[in-house]
């Protein structure tokens, strides 16, 4: 997939970048709750089961449900709770993954076709912030994400929530280490922080990914993320089979949907 440099293109407005940005939250967003149905599906297989299958045609329309609960669904601040904290956490969180996603091309160019009224002709960029240390700021968001799980657990006045803050941030901490030295490699092969770059270095086919250069660095990068977004095996901070959900003990409803977001 070639991208271009959206700084050299004279024909980007900001209405491209702000349709880029809302195209990037849509399909992030349907991204994240179709990911969790497959997830139900596959563990269901896994334990003999068929998982959901009652909210549409073999359980389809599932995630249109969940989003429906999770926007309907009571919203309650404990009563002992840091009020503008706990309702500032969540927001930190999902904003900050949503931020790092500006400097990631998603899609190649292209153009709104004419017909479309308003928006016709409109040119929608790969990314929507091409800077030259793209990486370094994804990881900067990442690290930033961390002050999402920390507050929520400080400002909720349960004492689960600020031990399951506290693992979040042991792990999160943890793990960002092994991420950043794990595209290390990488990025000296490239010879640039930029994802334009690292887009256009793999752009020959599968045979041209960095995976088949650095092996070893890609299993540091995917065991890290597994840790980075808490799923299994590392999923002990926020563990959805025990009572006690961590740092998001006392949240619900939508709240609570933004940490798994984000």
């Amino acid at each position: 997939m070639e991208t271009t440099l959206v700084g050299n293109l004279p024909e980007v407005t900001a209405a491209g970048v702000i349709i880029k940005a809302i195209i990037i939250l849509a399909v992030i967003s349907a991204i994240a709750g179709f990911g969790t149905f497959i997830e139900r599906k596959v563990l269901a297989f896994m334990q003999r089961r068929l998982g959901p299958m009652h909210v549409g045609p073999y359980g389809l329309l599932q995630l249109a449900a969940d989003g429906i609960k999770l926007f309907t669904k009571e919203d309650i601040v404990p009563q002992n709770a840091n009020s503008l904290i706990f309702k500032v956490a969540p927001i930190i969180t999902a904003a900050t993954a949503f931020i790092a996603l500006s400097a990631v091309p998603v899609f190649p160019d292209f153009t709104i076709p004419t017909w479309i009224p308003l928006l016709g002709g409109v040119f929608v960029p790969s990314i929507a912030a091409d800077i030259n240390i793209g990486i370094l700021f994804v990881l900067g968001m990442m690290a930033s994400g961390l002050y999402g799980p920390l507050l929520a657990g400080m400002s909720q006045a349960n004492k689960w929530g600020i031990i399951g803050s506290a693992r979040t941030a042991v792990q999160f901490l943890s793990y960002e280490v092994v991420t950043g030295l794990s595209i290390l490699a990488p990025i000296m092969l490239v010879g640039s922080l930029s994802f334009v770059d690292f887009n256009n270095y793999q752009s020959g086919g599968v045979s041209n990914w960095l995976i088949w250069q650095q092996p070893v660095a890609f299993v540091l990068f995917l065991i890290a993320g597994f840790a980075e977004t808490n799923r299994t095996p590392f999923d002990l901070l926020e563990h959805e089979a025990e009572v006690v959900s961590g740092y998001a003990t006392e949240y619900s409803g939508m709240r609570w949907g933004m940490f798994f977001i984000g």
